[in-house]
């Protein structure tokens, strides 16, 4: 999640990511296609990349790295619920599964990656 983003309302779409084996590369081609420019967000080690659009911060390309190595090289959406202990519980009583996480998002919040019955996959975000 950007450092810029206000906090999404519960049930939105607050954020998406693509989490790529080569994010550098992945950042040049969205910057061609659509116009996006991007800003590096720390992860430490390394830098993931903000993308901008419009008025501000639209996306995240993130390194398949640390913690995100495991997730699908697929646009992610992360739906914003109450409360992620919950949210998990219910997702498994209903026949999916989590697949990664919960962890924290720095100072925003903690999230997790869930598939649901039919395949699909979302991240679920609860704000801090």
């Amino acid at each position: 999640m950007s450092e810029t983003a206000q906090k999404p309302a519960i049930g939105t779409v607050g954020w998406i990511d693509l989490t790529v084996t080569d994010a550098p590369r992945i950042r040049d081609f969205y910057r061609d296609v659509t116009g996006w420019t991007s800003t590096e967000h720390s992860m430490g080690e390394y830098a993931d990349f903000v993308m901008n659009g419009g008025a501000g911060p639209v996306a995240g390309v993130c390194h398949a790295r640390g913690g995100n190595a495991s997730l699908p090289a697929q646009w992610l959406i992360y739906i914003t619920v109450e409360n992620l202990e919950r949210a998990m519980d219910r997702c498994r009583a209903g026949g999916g599964e989590v697949i990664n996480g919960p962890r924290q998002a720095g100072e925003h919040g903690r999230f997790c990656v869930i598939r649901d019955p039919a395949g699909a996959v979302a991240g679920l975000f609860e704000n801090a």
